[in-house]
């Protein structure tokens, strides 16, 4: 019953950070050590900067207003 609590609450959790757009360091590590063993993995300041530049543009206005 625990494990089952927990495993709701990270689901909700993982849930909310997406809705507002907060990325998922922990699912990108898991992914890449699945797809890529051997590739190298970002921190987690670098990733989080990756994902901010990719939703927000590098610094260039595209479809969004400044």
């Amino acid at each position: 019953m625990f494990r089952k609590l927990q495993q709701a609450a990270r689901f909700l959790s993982q849930s909310g950070r997406l809705m507002v757009g907060m990325p998922d360091y922990d699912n990108y590590v898991a992914q890449m050590a699945i797809n890529q063993p051997g590739e190298p993995v970002m921190s987690y300041e670098a990733f989080f900067r990756e994902r901010q530049e990719a939703r927000f543009g590098r610094g260039k206005c595209n479809t969004r207003c400044c």
